[in-house]
């Protein structure tokens, strides 16, 4: 079957040359300012209010404009970034280790398997050393040492300890250090607050992004708000799997509502599936809970030598326990990128070596830790994390060790942007997790904090006036046949499932899907596989229009269209995901392919032709259009992925 077709080559054109050192200061400077008299003339809307779109939203309120913020959350501070535990990158060099922008800058790279810009990259490693003085500023209360200063601590894919953390609530620290920062423009009249309101749709007049239309989640009411540009801080997609780390209410809906409206769609089928997750316990499961990364720090990973070894871990003795990351990976040893622990564990347990009850779990051991630091010094690194888990699984960790296994958790993926952080259509910007641009085919832990703070604080603010200055635009309202045009859209989307009256739930739906992409889309992709998905996944959406129930209507609160919506959204990203994937014969970074890994099961990439960013353009009932971006290694030049 022709899944899609290939169009024309896609560059950066926003990318500045020369030495990449300089590359950022030298565009910053290159880049037109919006005098402070005229800024308080422009509007511009952020949907999402995390990490990203709250400290953009606080960062352009502070510059002036008027700013009118969206988020589907009661309130700003309860977006998904809350959740982010383990902590924050910055290459300070605070423990005179040998850490260095540039050393940062060569990790990322070389834990995105070498395919994400070095431009993009490079800014963000320089920008990471302000981000950790600004959340100082804002009171922050980042972990310290004995002495006074700020404390660090190792994360995977580094061997230098370059991670700044909050115990094990670093998001929500970072979280709120924003908030504070949004409220005080809220206060001052300088952002528009609106919470309980979902994004249904772009607004595009003239082929510039000029608007959104919105549902009041209380009411029902439907509204269409026009401003002079958009930023979507709308997080990731990690949803479209059903069982995730991800909060339930995390979605694709804004950008693939963008997506249909022009703005391509990047490297989709880049999944990172995270090692450290406490185990499926059940079907009965609507979503699954992380533990830090930052736990590999002191806890030693292993499962039984033999196969099917089912004593009790506290009996297992140590000559016939098998470490196996550190037996493979010796020079990282436990602190090996996600994608290489996530797939070691799956290994380890398709060997019939798991551990739990189903047999898909790996112990994560505190014993070592615990004898040589003592109990006090391990309740003050992890005790909030500790409780969490004896409190969802009723085994404490002090005692016992953990049970830990992968599952999907943030996604690389997103819709494609230039270096200014301008998706394909004009005047429509996209920061944070919404965005590809970062990360490669796998982010490294501590990392997307790190991004979204950077765009939000620090990137967005100085290409988003240049884009406003540069290009003056007439006030367009809501009467303007294109944003009437849209919000009749959303209407009859709404009218059309809530006519479906059909003998399944939307839940039901959503799982099932979750389920064929965790079983062909997961941590591990073949083509037959990938095929079977793609047909399932088509069966599946006709059944839905045919038999989903959306009870209840349009006016008012009502969970189940909103769901019905998101999962509309998903079925067509998961297709997607799976035509990216089958595309892309090879493997790296968190897409494995069965058939592209070396003699001892690592990745195997194709830089001869596969070096570039997938950048997909959605083509309404035709094949999506496949359009490449070439990626340049100037800096950084890809090898053979290797922590041994």
């Amino acid at each position: 079957m022709d899944l899609y077709t290939e169009g024309e080559p896609i560059a950066d054109t926003r990318a500045p040359d020369g030495p990449v050192e300089t590359r950022w200061d030298r565009h910053r400077f290159d880049m037109k300012l919006v005098n402070p008299a005229n800024r308080r003339k422009l509007t511009v809307i952020v949907v999402g209010t995390g990490l990203a779109g709250g400290s953009a939203a606080a960062t352009l309120g502070e510059q002036g404009y008027h700013v009118k913020s969206y988020c589907y959350q009661d309130s700003p501070r309860r977006a998904h970034s809350i959740a982010a535990q383990g902590g924050i990158n910055a290459a300070k060099n605070y423990r005179n280790d040998g850490d260095s922008v540039h050393r940062l800058f060569y990790d990322t790279v070389k834990g995105g398997d070498f395919r994400s810009r070095e431009s993009n990259v490079h800014r963000l490693a320089e920008v990471s050393v302000n981000i950790i003085d600004q959340c100082v500023a804002q009171g922050v209360p980042f972990a310290r040492e004995y002495g006074g200063l700020l404390d660090t601590r190792s994360f995977g894919g580094a061997q230098v300890q370059r991670t700044f953390y909050a115990r094990g609530q670093t998001g929500q620290q970072l979280l709120l250090g924003a908030y504070q920062a949004l409220e005080r423009q809220i206060g001052l009249g300088n952002v528009e607050m609106n919470a309980r309101h979902e994004m249904l749709e772009l607004v595009v007049v003239d082929g510039r992004a000029r608007g959104i239309v919105v549902r009041d989640m209380v009411t029902g009411e439907i509204s269409t708000e026009m401003a002079d540009a958009v930023v979507l801080a709308s997080g990731g997609y990690g949803n479209v799997f059903y069982l995730s780390t991800n909060a339930k209410g995390c979605n694709v809906t804004a950008s693939w509502r963008a997506h249909r409206k022009g703005a391509y769609f990047a490297n989709p089928c880049y999944t990172q599936i995270h090692p450290t997750c406490i185990p499926v316990s059940g079907d009965h499961q609507s979503k699954l809970t992380l533990m830090s990364e930052s736990l590999r720090n002191d806890g030693r990973v292993w499962v039984p030598k033999v196969k099917g070894d089912d004593r009790s871990p506290r009996d297992i003795p140590e000559d016939e326990r098998d470490y196996y990351l550190e037996r493979i990976y010796p020079s990282f040893g436990n602190l090996v990128p996600r994608d290489i622990a996530s797939r070691a564990a799956k290994n380890v347990c398709d060997e019939g070596r798991g551990v739990g009850p189903t047999g898909l779990g790996v112990y994560l051991d505190f014993a070592d830790a615990i004898g040589r630091l003592g109990r006090k010094a391990i309740e003050a690194k992890y005790g909030n994390l500790f409780e969490m888990y004896e409190r969802i699984t009723g085994e404490d960790p002090y005692e016992v060790p953990m049970r830990i296994y992968p599952a999907v958790h943030y996604t690389m993926g997103g819709l494609w942007v230039d270096y200014d952080l301008q998706s394909t259509i004009p005047g429509l910007f996209v920061i944070g997790e919404a965005n590809f641009s970062d990360h490669g085919a796998n982010r490294l832990g501590a990392s997307a904090l790190m991004q979204g703070l950077a765009d939000g604080y620090f990137v967005l603010p100085s290409t988003l006036a240049n884009y406003l200055a540069a290009n003056p635009l007439e006030k367009v309202d809501a009467s303007h046949p294109e944003a009437v045009a849209a919000r009749t859209e959303v209407e009859e989307r709404l009218r059309r499932l809530l006519a479906i009256n059909g003998d399944r739930t939307v839940d039901s739906f959503h799982r099932e899907l979750g389920q064929i992409m965790w079983e062909h889309c997961g941590m591990e992709r073949s083509e037959a596989g990938l095929r079977k998905a793609i047909g399932e996944i088509r069966d599946l959406r006709e059944q839905f229009w045919q038999r989903a129930r959306v009870p209840g209507d349009g006016e008012g609160l009502n969970q189940s269209l909103e769901k019905a919506g998101r999962v509309t959204d998903f079925f067509e990203l998961a297709e997607l995901m799976c035509i990216d994937a089958l595309h892309r014969e090879e493997s790296c970074g968190g897409h494995f392919r069965a058939e592209h890994q070396t003699p001892d099961g690592e990745a195997e990439r194709d830089d001869d032709q596969f070096a570039y960013v997938a950048a997909w353009e959605y083509a309404d009932a035709d094949a999506p259009v496949l359009h490449k971006e070439d990626l340049v290694f100037e800096y950084v030049h890809p090898s053979q992925r290797s922590y041994k």
